[in-house]
Formats: C-alpha cells, sequence, structure tokens
C-alpha cells in the first residue's frame, strides 16, 4: 500500500478490515509541523504502526534501491491512494495484479493533484471515486470501477474528503475482489474528455465580490482547510470558513455591507446576490461566528 494522508488511512484501514496481508506500506517522509518544527508522522503511517505494518519512507521512488526494495516485498497487488509521489513504470509492472489507484474523482474529469476542491469551486453538484489500473500518464489508466455522490450545497472540501475517503474504501474493495475473481474490466478513459486539477495555491484566496453569490460560495468550501478563502472586513484581513447565500437580491454595489450583527454579515455580491458570512477568523485571531466577532470589531452598514 502506498499513501499519505487521512484519506489514505481510510483505504489502509479498510484493505486490513477486509483480511488482506499488507507486505509493506509506503509513505511520505516525517515532516516538521507547527512552531516547535516537531516531525510528525504521515496519519497512513501512525495507523500502520498501530497494526504492526512494516513502513517504508523513501526520499525517492525513481532509484534502484526503491525498485529493489519493492521487488523483494513481492506484492501480489500495489494500491495507491494520495501518496504524493509519482512512481515509475518498473514499480508499477512489479505486482501479478497490478497497481491500481484510489483517484477522488470522475475520471477522466479532474486528474491531478486536488480533484475535490476543484469540483467545489467549479461548482459540481455530482462527484466520486475512480479504482483504476495505474499509467505513465497522470491519472490516465483504465478504469476499474466507480461510484457516484452528490456534493451538498454547504459541503466544504474538508467534509467531502472524508465521505469520498469512505466512498473509496468501499468501491476498493469491491475492486479489489473482482480482480482477484478475474472479473475486474478494463475501460479506457475518453482522453478527449479530461480536465486537470491543479495544486492549490493561496493565489487563488482573495475574494471577488464582482462574482456571484454561489461562486463566492463555492470557493469558500472549496479552498478548506487551506489556502482558505479570504477578505478585508473594518479594514481587517480575515479568513472566511463559512457563508450563506440568502435568498435575496440588492442594487448596492458589490462588496457593501448590507447588514452586520447577530445573525452575521450580509454582503452584496455581483448580479444583485447577496451572501452571509457565518464564521471567520481574523488574522492573529480565532476561528469564530462572525456574529461574536463583530462584538469586538463593529463594522458599519453601507
Amino acid at each position: 500500500f502506498m499513501g499519505t494522508p487521512d484519506f489514505a488511512r481510510t483505504i489502509l484501514e479498510r484493505l486490513v478490515t477486509d483480511g488482506h496481508e499488507i507486505c509493506g506500506v509506503f509513505t511520505q517522509p516525517d515532516k516538521p509541523k507547527n512552531r516547535g518544527h516537531k516531525l510528525m508522522q504521515p496519519p497512513v503511517k501512525e495507523y500502520a504502526l498501530t497494526k504492526g505494518l512494516a513502513v517504508y519512507q523513501p526520499l525517492q521512488v525513481r532509484d534502484a534501491d526503491t525498485l529493489e526494495l519493492v521487488q523483494s516485498l513481492s506484492p501480489d497487488l500495489i494500491v495507491v491512494a494520495a501518496y504524493g509521489k509519482v512512481l515509475p513504470e518498473e514499480i508499477l509492472d512489479t505486482p501479478q495484479y497490478g497497481s491500481i489507484n484510489v483517484h477522488s474523482s470522475l475520471l477522466p474529469k479532474y486528474r491531478g493533484a486536488a480533484p475535490i476542491n476543484w469540483a467545489i469551486l467549479n461548482g459540481e453538484t455530482e462527484t466520486g471515486v475512480s479504482i483504476m489500473y495505474m499509467a505513465k500518464e497522470l491519472d490516465a489508466g483504465d478504469i476499474i470501477l466507480q461510484k457516484t455522490t452528490a456534493i451538498r450545497e454547504t459541503e466544504n472540501a474538508q467534509e467531502l474528503t472524508e465521505r469520498l475517503a469512505e466512498l473509496g474504501a468501499q468501491a476498493l474493495s469491491q475492486a479489489v475482489t473482482e480482480l482477484t475473481e478475474g472479473k475486474a474490466v478494463r475501460a479506457p478513459q475518453a482522453a478527449e474528455k479530461a480536465t486537470y486539477a491543479a495544486m492549490l495555491s493561496r493565489e487563488m484566496s482573495t475574494i471577488d465580490w464582482n462574482r456571484s453569490a454561489h461562486e463566492i460560495s463555492c470557493q469558500v468550501r472549496g479552498l478548506i482547510p487551506w489556502p482558505t478563502a479570504v477578505t478585508e472586513l473594518g479594514g481587517n484581513r480575515c479568513k472566511v470558513f463559512s457563508t450563506s447565500v440568502l435568498d435575496a437580491t440588492t442594487s448596492a454595489a458589490p462588496g457593501t455591507i448590507l447588514a452586520a450583527g447577530k445573525e452575521g454579515i450580509q454582503v452584496a455580491c455581483g448580479g444583485g446576490t447577496v451572501l452571509r458570512i457565518d464564521e471567520l477568523q481574523a488574522d492573529g485571531g480565532k476561528r469564530m461566528k462572525a456574529a461574536d466577532y463583530l462584538r469586538g470589531h463593529p463594522i458599519p452598514v453601507g
């Protein structure tokens, strides 16, 4: 198994629960975190150690040592989920049943690093997971099976990631059974329909109030937990964590504060739409309800 974050941990847990023998767990090296720069173990490593599984954290996967290590383990199948490294063909071709990937989108849409975020950012109403054979080109392998789910109206990327991890675990369990029984299909992707989900960046954070309330809501939800949407309120830079699209219209200029009180902060958006900021965090402050923030930082309407 190869994976790193919580999403991958959920997948690995299912493989263990299903009774598969995990001959090795590959994950990213421990990384320093927070102000103390203490080395933190990836979630996959934390879980693997509790189960007594052998953990490997190579700095490079495109070298002879890693290839030799994988071959020495003689895996029947390699399962990859959010590992964070691009594997060479020599490793992918090692197992009897090949190498498969749990990808959190309905391929060929949203190949790449941030499919969950981009599905929300682009206002999609549906997404899912794909179990696919790994190929040389990024996320371009043949599909074994897919499972679909609706994106909830107020769901952010972190919440959707947790749901897709569970859905991915279910799909993988089914796919591994089909592989071992010789029933797994290989459906080629329609390459002409492929889209790419690039890595997120801080440049995506600033809210443009000329956009519609719905578009800004998608931005806020899609950028959680990082880099988060950002705006300026009363001269203070604030991260915005949750919003509500209101069933209201306004003739005020985009960015105008329409109301600021116990219900939150209502802001005029593009097209006469209205968005309410429900939860935020000012620079240097704590994450809190907008109503609580206003008690110490009143913002004039208009």
